[in-house]
């Protein structure tokens, strides 16, 4: 079956449940609206925070917003997605950010590094914003390496804003001993967590809302079953939702209550 005739079946005049919404546009959770507080801090004070949730909690998603509603003449942006491009990887990827070409020596590579983005700020008035996601991959050269990066001017002042996003298992990990001077550079902690049946609820109104139908679609059975099977994490909920509109059309009823739910989560559960 085609997303067109699942659209045309709904009367949807988009198709919900998809990561490509602007974020304007995206469900604002007590979680989600936390960590966007705790990220537009960060970056004000040129700070060091981590955000941290399960695989599909929504971390980028809140980085990605909280980015967004900044005044993109001000600010630099440079967003490293990939820890496997090693220590010093890291500083290229920031050197060809801000405009040049790295060095091929890793010492004055680093030395580029730190001065372009000293520069960004003293010499073109932008804040740069450092976003880490999968950090809770970065090697323990790469932790020593940003811990070096952070250190400059005698700790009186920070060249830049740093994020980093992963999985619970980085807060533990920063926790080790051998971390400990980079763990105390973290000037804000935050946990994104996953929905509750209510705010689950909420989440899928809102996603039809934006796809054109104000009315209800999901039972309560099924969104309590959703929001069990998902643990209110966003790309779970998504995933569910979806699956269930595809049981519900194929058992011909114009509403998904529990039993379409309970396909969905057996279809997902099969994959």
């Amino acid at each position: 079956m085609s997303i067109e005739t699942l659209r045309a079946h709904w009367g949807f005049t988009r198709t919900p449940f998809t990561k490509e919404l602007a974020p304007s546009m995206l469900f604002g959770s007590r979680s989600h609206e936390e960590a966007l507080a705790r990220i537009t801090w960060i970056i004000s004070e040129r700070a060091l925070g981590v955000i941290t949730g399960e695989v599909g909690a929504g971390k980028t998603v809140a980085a990605r917003a909280a980015t967004a509603a900044l005044d993109g003449s001000r600010h630099t942006l440079i967003y490293l997605p990939n820890p496997v491009i090693g220590a010093r990887g890291i500083y290229a990827e920031i050197v060809r950010a801000l405009g040049e070409s790295p060095r091929f020596h890793t010492a004055q590579l680093i030395a580029q590094a730190r001065e372009a983005l000293e520069a960004e700020e003293t010499e073109r008035g932008r804040r740069v914003i450092l976003i880490f996601d999968e950090a809770h991959m970065l090697s323990a050269e790469q932790l020593e390496q940003l811990r070096m990066l952070t250190n400059s001017e005698m700790d009186s002042r920070a060249a830049f804003a740093c994020l980093l996003l992963g999985q619970p298992t980085l807060r533990k990990r920063l926790r080790q001993a051998a971390f400990a001077a980079l763990d105390q550079r973290i000037a804000l902690r935050c946990a994104i967590e996953g929905m509750d049946t209510a705010e689950t609820g909420a989440y899928i109104a809102h996603h039809l809302r934006l796809a054109g139908r104000e009315d209800t679609i999901f039972s309560d059975d099924a969104i309590a079953l959703i929001a069990e099977v998902s643990r209110g994490l966003p790309r779970q909920i998504n995933n569910l939702s979806t699956q269930t509109l595809i049981a519900a059309y194929a058992q011909k009823k114009s509403i998904c209550d529990e039993r379409s739910a309970q396909a969905a989560v057996a279809e997902i559960a099969a994959e």
